[in-house]
C-alpha cells in the first residue's frame, strides 16, 4: 500500500511546474526528460549543456537532501525485478511512438494547450488505468 502524502506531493509538483516555467522562460525549451536524455546521449545536441545541466540537477538534488537530512525513500514492491526491468523497456517504447514522456506532454505540453500532448496524456492515463485493472483484477497480482 501506498502512504498518502499530499503536502510533500504538492510541494513536488509545484518545483516540477517551477522548473519547467523557468526553463521555458530562460531558454525557450519544453522540460521533456526524454528530450534532455536524448540530446546528452551521442550523437550529443549542440545545447547539450543546458541538458546536462537540468538532468545532474534532477539527480543530485535528492542526493543532496538524503545527505543533508539523512532522510530516506521506504521502497518495497513484491514485484520481481525481471517484471520491474520488462515495464521499463515498455515505457520506453511508449515514449519513442508517443514522441515524449509523460513531463513534457503531462506538464509542458497540456499548460501550452498541446492537442497532441493532451491526447497522449490522456492516452497514458487510460493505459495506466487499464494496467492496473488487468494486474490487480483479473490475473490477481501485486
Amino acid at each position: 500500500m501506498t502512504e498518502f502524502t499530499p503536502l510533500m506531493s504538492m510541494a513536488g509538483g509545484a518545483l516540477i511546474g517551477l522548473a519547467a516555467v523557468l526553463l521555458m522562460a530562460f531558454h525557450g525549451r519544453i522540460a521533456g526528460i526524454s528530450g534532455m536524455l536524448q540530446g546528452v546521449l551521442p550523437p550529443f545536441a549542440k545545447d547539450w549543456g543546458w541538458r546536462a545541466a537540468f538532468l545532474g540537477g534532477a539527480i543530485a538534488a535528492p542526493l543532496l537532501i538524503a545527505a543533508l537530512t539523512g532522510w530516506r525513500p521506504e521502497f518495497a514492491t513484491p514485484t520481481p525485478n525481471l517484471w520491474l526491468v520488462i515495464g521499463g523497456l515498455i515505457v520506453g517504447v511508449g515514449v519513442h511512438f508517443a514522441s515524449g514522456c509523460t513531463s513534457g506532454h503531462g506538464v509542458c505540453g497540456i499548460s501550452r494547450l498541446s492537442l497532441r500532448s493532451i491526447l497522449a496524456t490522456l492516452t497514458f492515463m487510460f493505459t495506466t488505468g487499464v494496467t492496473v485493472y488487468v494486474v490487480r483484477h483479473i490475473l490477481g497480482g501485486f
